[in-house]
């Protein structure tokens, strides 16, 4: 506490500086956008078969295929509302479904605010790419390097983990959120009662390490919040700053992010926004719905306390798609890829990009994100022209109701009529962030 109360001092002191640094910033993004035009080039192959670069083929009717996708989702899945932002060469398009209030039909407006959750991932990773591009560190530099001693004991070892492994989710770690404890504090009672306590980073890692690795570093792919808790923690031993801070300085404000926050302790939503439905994690036939709007998010500091809109989200994936964050050099390495094992919802990991491939022979790079109440995606095409992103205000998805979800992709990008695409073979226990949907 008493580091982080001095950080917090440096920064009053050194608001100069810091200014100068966002003018820096800046114009080091605008640098960034010229440079971009070459990556359409080289993307493909890393995106194997997939026509990463194309964007989709446009619906009939415009958006009228993704409006019935969004309409499904409620009269088939049996979810309570959803509001949706889409991006063409036509311009900016959106769509709403159902409810954000179920006591008093209150309709879903574009400007919803919600839990983004693991999107930040995608933040995240940016940042940690922009630090490679400015030689501050090195996506093979050890996790010890950074941490030193702190990834150690029941078989892990920060040693022989990268920073790359950890960004891509290949190294091993165990996801603090299938931890026994912690489950007991996030899902079902626990979570009524501990909702607004306040979690340190350093006891979250400890109950993931808590357990043996999954696997080898680099051997396998597994999703981890862990990995994210720990890359927070070496973007702010890089920085002096922490991974909040560098996020706001390095992409919130040069783009204008207003609406996108972190929360830190407070556990309110700001107007407008939907009411967070939540079984709480319960796997249960006719488990009992919450409102689980009002969250303190301190436990998922790095993997999901972000807030933001879907407007904020399509103008952040555009300037990361469109090379303005990020040289080609560090693009190309974002979008390379691993393939997923059947079953996930999406069908390859990069380093905090989800890539989905449709039916149509593209492929489309966002993430997507699950917290409490809030089912989140985003996504577009390589060079930016086509994006959609979409919150969901409940979090009841089933293996039978995942197509539900992915339909609104196939839509939007394929111009697929929702219902038409084979369910895809969702298997496994549930995790977050839509690794594998919830029974």
């Amino acid at each position: 506490m008493r580091n982080r109360t001095a950080r917090v001092g440096a920064r009053r002191v050194h608001v100069h500086a810091r200014a100068h640094a966002r003018i820096r910033i800046r114009i080091r993004l605008r640098a960034y956008a010229t440079m971009a035009a070459c990556l359409a080039v080289g993307v493909t192959a890393l995106a194997g078969p997939a026509r990463a670069a194309e964007d989709g083929h446009r619906p009939p009717g415009r958006h009228q295929l993704t409006q019935e996708a969004l309409d499904r989702l409620v009269t088939k899945a049996g979810l309570p509302g959803v509001g949706a932002l889409a991006q063409d060469q036509d311009g900016t398009w959106s769509g709403t479904a159902g409810v954000a209030d179920l006591d008093t039909g209150r309709k879903r407006v574009a400007a919803d605010h919600f839990r983004a959750a693991s999107v930040i991932k995608t933040f995240l990773a940016t940042v940690m790419l922009q630090l490679e591009a400015e030689n501050a560190l090195s996506l093979d530099d050890s996790v010890e390097r950074w941490l030193p001693g702190v990834i150690r004991g029941n078989g892990n070892d920060g040693r022989r983990t990268s920073v790359r492994q950890v960004l891509q989710q290949t190294s091993g770690l165990f996801n603090f959120a299938e931890d026994p404890t912690l489950r007991q504090l996030y899902a079902g009672a626990g979570f009524l009662e501990h909702r607004y306590d306040t979690f340190a980073p350093e006891d979250v890692l400890r109950a993931a390490l808590r357990h043996r690795p999954l696997f080898e570093p680099g051997s396998g792919w597994a999703y981890s919040n862990t990995n994210y808790l720990v890359a927070g923690m070496i973007l702010e031993e890089v920085t002096g700053h922490s991974y909040r801070d560098e996020i706001e300085r390095r992409i919130l404000h040069p783009l204008r992010l207003r609406e996108t926050f972190f929360p830190n302790t407070d556990p309110t939503l700001p107007a407008p926004h939907p009411v967070a439905y939540s079984t709480l994690y319960v796997q249960a036939p006719h488990a009992a719905v919450h409102d689980a709007t009002e969250y303190n998010t301190t436990m998922w500091a790095g993997s999901a306390d972000l807030v933001s809109t879907t407007g904020d989200l399509e103008h952040f994936l555009t300037a990361l798609l469109d090379g303005q964050l990020l040289p080609p050099v560090q693009l190309r390495a974002m979008l390379r890829s691993v393939r997923l094992p059947e079953g996930a919802l999406f069908d390859r990991y990069g380093l905090g990009l989800m890539g989905r491939d449709l039916s149509c022979g593209i492929t489309v790079w966002g993430h997507d994100g699950s917290l409490h109440g809030s089912l989140t995606h985003m996504s577009g095409t390589v060079g930016g022209r086509n994006l959609l992103a979409f919150n969901i205000n409940g979090d009841w998805l089933t293996r039978q109701t995942a197509q539900n979800y992915q339909d609104v992709a196939e839509a939007e990008f394929c111009g697929k009529k929702p219902g038409t695409t084979p369910p895809g073979k969702y298997t496994g226990r549930p995790a977050f962030d839509m690794a594998r949907p919830h029974y």
